[in-house]
């Protein structure tokens, strides 16, 4: 008997794609294709859908699509996102299985308008400051959930 495992789903925020040359002092040098890399390697055999966008409509339709396709899990940065967009939120209170939200920097210890995050209302889990290699954790604690 075969068993068909869904994706897990990687969703990054306005700028993201920037990464690697974006205020390296704050979001130091990695890449978002060596984040993509990383989430792969972590994930093995299971599929990674890694997608990232500058517009918040193009975002809140990919949350429908893993919605739809009963995607294993969300890892989204919302990056400025995480800090105004109610749409984002409404999309990720549909979504049933585990959400982690992830930030490269710790929101907690930058300026007051990055240390409210409005998707960490939604989101199963967490995780900042601990660079790209927050996003390996996360893919990591979506495959600990789906266990």
């Amino acid at each position: 008997m075969t068993t068909t495992v869904s994706a897990i789903h990687v969703l990054n925020g306005p700028n993201l794609n920037r990464l690697g040359t974006r205020e390296p002092q704050v979001y130091g040098t990695t890449t978002l294709g060596d984040i993509e890399a990383a989430c792969r390697d972590e994930a093995g055999d299971v599929a990674i859908v890694f997608r990232q966008s500058n517009s918040e409509g193009q975002l809140v339709d990919w949350i429908h699509e893993a919605i739809d396709a009963r995607a294993r899990g969300i890892v989204i940065n919302p990056a400025a996102y995480s800090f105004t967009s109610v749409a984002i939120v409404d999309a990720l209170k549909m979504f049933a299985g585990p959400i982690v939200e992830v930030h490269i920097s710790n929101i907690h210890r930058r300026e007051a308008i990055y240390q409210r995050s409005l998707v960490s209302t939604v989101a199963t889990g967490v995780i900042a400051g601990l660079g790209g290699g927050g996003y390996r954790l996360a893919v990591r604690a979506i495959l600990l959930a789906a266990a």
